[in-house]
């Protein structure tokens, strides 16, 4: 089931090109998340062979990262936080543990947002935790594309340099999601200890 589907993806890319690199991301950023190096991987190898842009790529999976991450945002925006605010009692979600988050992401959302998208599982979710609070859309977008962008390239160059080699993929794959997570952590633990040293 799981090659089938990475296959057809593979064979959608390459007739769609770009719109179907970006279109993808969109949908593995936002409401269906799914392993975006079963897009960005072979997109790399068809750009080592030279049948599509190694830039373009990079572009398009930018795009469409952003474009997932505002549906989630705006969605949570608009949607969620209205909910909550009405509903949310009902869950034992309160105002005041609604005011706590959104003070929160004032003060920490540029961190949670930039590590959140190295981490897998986490990335597409970070973006709703996001729009709840109303974090501000400028830092969003940035550390929003900041994290989709290192990433997407991650995930390109590792399909350009590997090639058709799979096992070799799936050994650096393993280690480079052990490195991003380790790296998300280390960063988040630093920014706690500072923001703790500041606060003494």
């Amino acid at each position: 089931m799981l090659a089938e589907m990475a296959q057809w993806l593979v064979d959608m890319i390459f007739q769609m090109g770009y719109l179907g690199i970006f279109a993808l991301m969109a949908i593995e950023s936002s409401f269906i998340p799914f392993p975006s190096e079963i897009v960005l991987v072979p997109a790399g190898y068809l750009a080592s062979k030279g049948e599509m842009d190694i830039a373009l790529i990079f572009i398009s999976a930018l795009a469409g990262s952003m474009v997932g991450a505002f549906i989630n945002y705006y969605g949570a925006l608009f949607i969620g936080r209205t909910f909550l605010e009405r509903y949310g009692r009902y869950f034992f979600i309160s105002q005041e543990s609604l005011e706590k988050m959104d003070r929160f992401f004032q003060a920490h959302g540029h961190v949670s947002t930039f590590t959140g998208r190295l981490i897998p599982g986490i990335r597409q979710l970070i973006s709703i935790p996001a729009g709840l609070s109303h974090m501000n859309l400028k830092v969003f977008s940035f550390y929003t594309a900041l994290g989709a962008g290192i990433w997407s390239l991650i995930l390109i160059l590792l399909g350009y340099l590997m090639g058709e080699n799979e096992a070799l993929i799936k050994e650096y794959l393993h280690q480079i999601t052990f490195v991003a997570v380790g790296s998300a952590v280390l960063i988040g633990l630093v920014y706690y200890y500072f923001q703790r040293k500041k606060r003494v």
